[in-house]
């Protein structure tokens, strides 16, 4: 279950969040909501495409394509309604960070201050194309956790202690001041839209550093396997037998939370920031 997925349930909409390209896609699912997103893209053009997923432009274009089929089935009326209360959630930004950018070094003439801003941009652009083409009149924009913080940036950036990576968060700590503080422009320049941004880094790096307050036993490996790089399909049947309790774990593979940490984020989200696009 992702971040999203539990916003929505906590928001008392349903419980799964479908996708929209899934074959088994009913009519009901496409006026209560669907998810564009795909695992691994972001904001950095480069990433969909080092990572053969679909780009947040392809997903802008399936909204647009989801509008019509919205319409077709429950009338403009209905379309009008998803855009003026709907809240569009937007999650992205990590994969850049960990993937292209340290990884894969795609960006080498780019120190962590500019690729930040280069982040920024794109972010901050998808968002008005967001308001501007796709009519969107609530936007939630979830800002970048700590990414250096996760077993699997640990494991391969963080030594021998596997302490967390100074650079992956300072990447996060500048992209975040900076789109923040787009995001309050845009709300100037589009008054009519309530755009909020939803600061996560310092809860979670909260729940990273004192686990047990929030109820888990531990924070800087993942639950399947050996906890230090398995991600995916690397979780299987096989792997994640030695998976146990889940609920001790604060990370389910070595980069993606377990429901129970997702569960805790998204309440903080929802009492902090959600609330306020609801009122």
């Amino acid at each position: 279950m992702s971040f999203v997925m539990c916003a929505a349930s906590r928001l008392g909409i349903k419980e799964l969040l479908p996708a929209y390209l899934s074959p088994d896609l009913e009519t009901q699912d496409l006026i209560t909501g669907v998810s564009f997103a795909s695992g691994g893209t972001g904001f950095d053009p480069l990433t969909p495409t080092l990572a053969s997923v679909i780009s947040m432009t392809d997903q802008l274009n399936m909204f647009e394509q989801y509008k019509e089929r919205v319409r077709a089935a429950a009338g403009d009326a209905r379309v009008a309604e998803m855009l003026n209360k709907g809240i569009f959630a937007i999650c992205a930004g990590s994969d850049d960070v960990a993937n292209t950018y340290f990884t894969m070094r795609a960006r080498p003439h780019y120190d962590h201050a500019s690729y930040a801003a280069l982040l920024v941009h794109h972010a901050a652009a998808f968002v008005e194309d967001l308001i501007q083409a796709g009519g969107a009149r609530r936007v939630a924009f979830i800002g970048m956790p700590p990414i250096g913080c996760v077993p699997s940036q640990r494991t391969m950036s963080g030594g021998s202690e596997r302490g967390c990576s100074a650079g992956h968060n300072e990447i996060a700590v500048a992209y975040n001041a900076g789109l923040s503080q787009r995001m309050e422009e845009l709300g100037r320049r589009y008054p009519g839209t309530r755009l909020v941004f939803m600061d996560i880094y310092g809860f979670l790096m909260d729940m990273m550093m004192r686990p047990h307050a929030y109820g888990f036993a531990e924070s800087t490996m993942g639950c399947c396997g050996t906890g230090l790089l398995e991600v995916s399909v690397l979780c299987n049947g096989v792997t994640s037998a030695v998976c146990d309790p889940v609920s001790d774990y604060l990370f389910w593979d070595s980069y993606h939370p377990t429901e129970k940490a997702y569960k805790i984020l998204a309440d903080f989200v929802y009492d902090t920031y959600i609330k306020e696009l609801l009122d």
